[in-house]
């Protein structure tokens, strides 16, 4: 096995106030994008990609049931999909599943014409981005 880039991001863990609603939302997003359930336990779940995984983990050391992206900390995270109609498809399929297009008068160039993505939020707050082109000062 050759060993990932250095440098390159080993994994993500997010606390979350409801694990079976993260699961829902974030879980059901990571493996439409190609994620697979890597483990489960009584208060979190992990996916993997590759050498990368994401966790969520609904910790009893949480100092608040609230999430708010424009504290410090986590913004959101953003993947790469495959081209434009992808992002669509996407889209559509999230918010049948409890996911919010944020910035619907601008999508899908909310960060501008040369950045084609959709920007989604769900039922806790957590902002995913979902990228199919990207000038590399957008990326």
């Amino acid at each position: 096995m050759n060993r990932p880039t250095h440098g390159a991001l080993h994994h993500v863990e997010i606390w979350v106030p409801d694990l079976d609603r993260a699961a829902a939302s974030l879980g059901w997003l990571l493996q439409t994008l190609g994620y697979a359930v890597s483990q489960t336990w009584d208060s979190g779940r992990s996916w993997l990609l590759g050498p990368t995984y994401l966790v969520l983990e609904q910790s009893p050391a949480l100092t608040s049931d609230l999430y708010d992206r424009r504290r410090p900390g986590l913004n959101h995270l953003a993947f790469h999909v495959e081209d434009a109609t992808t992002v669509e498809k996407l889209t559509v399929d999230a918010t049948h599943r409890g996911w919010s297009l944020m910035f619907p008068e601008l999508h899908p160039y909310a960060d501008g014409k040369q950045h084609y993505a959709a920007y989604l939020e769900n039922a806790d707050g957590f902002e995913v981005e979902l990228v199919a082109i990207s000038t590399p000062q957008n990326a």
